[in-house]
């Protein structure tokens, strides 16, 4: 597929389509610059050529390795975004081929984006999600733990694997009540339920969106809302699931009927639950852990997929702050882990 010629610095990679190296490189070389950033080399295209400079030899075959892939991503008609090329970097080392967890679409969106796990823990979570009937997905925010999930909840609804979604979470954050809130029990509830809106309104037309909301095909209410039913053909998302109690959990495992699939998220170091009250979450680990049919997902600060840009902030005040990366004590003496 492509050429290149080397010399002791420097990797020259010639490729068939001058167009496809173009859409490879971003707009104004932008996915090459985050490439170089990332990996510590020079890189750059002139036609259908790209060069791999500077570094040492295993920076250099890394880079070449993330451009080789990330043109047969692009010669297979894989939109390229700059979040991609961030995530290709991250996978450099790890041994994976790109199109392996790339080329694993989930769903396409209403604006045509093609959603696809973006790491090797978000791939063993869609994987897990396509093989068991309840699949636990905890790790910190950003993962994609919860957009994920939507995306294989409408894939499944669109395909007709399943009748409806329904989409739920505890009302309760940082230790505010619903009766303290102003408006009916529709008002009170819908801050709490406006992140599972924007998911789904992000990959289906708002006309699609609201047309399912209305016919109950989708079901977005608070997780009090589910006791004393039995929801068969559904698929289910339970999100922020740290915030239910010991009972609540086990009664949103009990709603599951025939033909249901049940996905639940969460992040065990974020509990809003009152003190002494133990999160649901952390004890259905222990209890359901090793019964078939259940699968846990966990995911770490590495499967974090946030703008390019969110790492150059947290470098910055990190440097701002005198602070070296690995949490230690500042040059000033002050701690390791608080503020200026």
């Amino acid at each position: 597929m492509a050429q290149a010629a080397e010399s002791p610095r420097s990797t020259r990679i010639e490729f068939p389509d001058n167009d496809k190296v173009r859409a490879l490189s971003g707009a104004h070389q932008e996915h090459l610059k985050l490439i170089e950033r990332r990996l510590g080399v020079q890189v750059g295209s002139r036609g259908n050529q790209i060069v791999v400079a500077g570094g040492d030899e295993e920076r250099r075959g890394m880079a070449e390795k993330v451009v080789r892939e990330l043109y047969e991503l692009v010669d297979s008609g894989y939109p390229l975004y700059l979040e991609d090329v961030d995530q290709a970097t991250k996978l450099a080392g790890q041994g994976v081929p790109l199109k392996e967890i790339f080329g694993d679409t989930v769903y396409v969106s209403a604006r045509h984006r093609i959603i696809t796990p973006k790491n090797v823990g978000q791939k063993r979570y869609v994987q897990a999600i396509r093989d068991h009937d309840i699949v636990f997905g905890i790790g910190p925010a950003g993962t994609g733990k919860t957009y994920l999930a939507m995306a294989m909840a409408v894939a499944h609804l669109v395909d007709r694997r399943v009748k409806r979604i329904v989409l739920t979470r505890p009302a309760v954050e940082a230790g505010e009540r619903l009766g303290f809130l102003p408006g009916d029990i529709a008002e009170k509830v819908n801050p709490y339920l406006r992140p599972l809106h924007d998911a789904l309104f992000d990959m289906v037309d708002y006309e699609k969106a609201t047309a399912f909301i209305e016919r109950g095909t989708v079901e977005v209410a608070p997780l009090a809302f589910m006791r004393g039913r039995t929801l068969n053909d559904s698929f289910i998302i339970l999100d922020e699931a740290q915030n239910t109690t010991s009972e609540q959990m086990k009664m949103f495992l009990t709603r599951l009927g025939y033909g249901s699939k049940a996905v639940i998220t969460g992040d065990v170091t974020q509990v809003d639950l009152p003190s002494g009250r133990a999160s649901g979450l952390m004890e259905v680990q222990k209890v359901l852990r090793g019964v078939d049919g259940i699968a846990f997902c966990q995911f770490s600060e590495i499967d974090v997929v946030r703008h390019p840009l969110v790492q150059e902030v947290v470098k910055a005040y990190e440097s701002y702050e005198g602070r070296p990366r690995d949490g230690g004590p500042r040059p000033d003496g002050g701690g390791g882990d608080g503020g200026p």
